[in-house]
């Protein structure tokens, strides 16, 4: 099915970097007022480790709405792993968030990436993408904390 905004009384533009980061604003104040909630909305926690100042390993992951951690990237360097830092990012930002009250954890993986990583710390599969790209596998899972 197509859409067409021509008789549509609004305008579309493609959104800047800012316009873009108050969707995610936008969003998080609609969300709060929907669960019991009060603090910020999502606390940041980024961690990288450097060997002579490159980052060789990293996980960005947010807390959100006080019980939920995503995390949304964790790279180790291919001439770095299977040394434990995938492990040692993953647990600080899992013991760090269960302090502050979380329940839970997501993320998605791809089958050429870390799903057999994340299924050995605990992690289980609640849904799968076929094709997502072609020829793979996206995977969505979880941990209870």
């Amino acid at each position: 099915m197509s859409f067409s905004t021509q008789n549509f009384p609004y305008k579309m533009f493609s959104a800047s970097s800012v316009e873009a980061e108050s969707l995610n604003e936008k969003m998080d104040a609609f969300n709060v007022k929907q669960v019991s909630f009060h603090g910020d909305a999502e606390v940041l926690k980024d961690y990288v480790f450097k060997e002579n100042g490159n980052i060789i390993a990293g996980i960005r992951s947010c807390f959100y709405l006080g019980k939920c951690l995503a995390i949304n990237v964790l790279f180790v360097d291919e001439n770095y792993r299977d040394k434990g830092l995938g492990s040692l990012l993953l647990n600080k930002v899992e013991n760090e968030t269960k302090i502050m009250g979380a329940k839970l954890v997501h993320l998605d993986t791809f089958d050429f990436q870390a799903k057999d990583f994340y299924l050995k710390h605990g992690y289980e599969i609640f849904g799968v993408l076929e094709d997502c790209p072609p020829g793979h596998k996206r995977y969505y899972m979880k941990k209870v904390l």
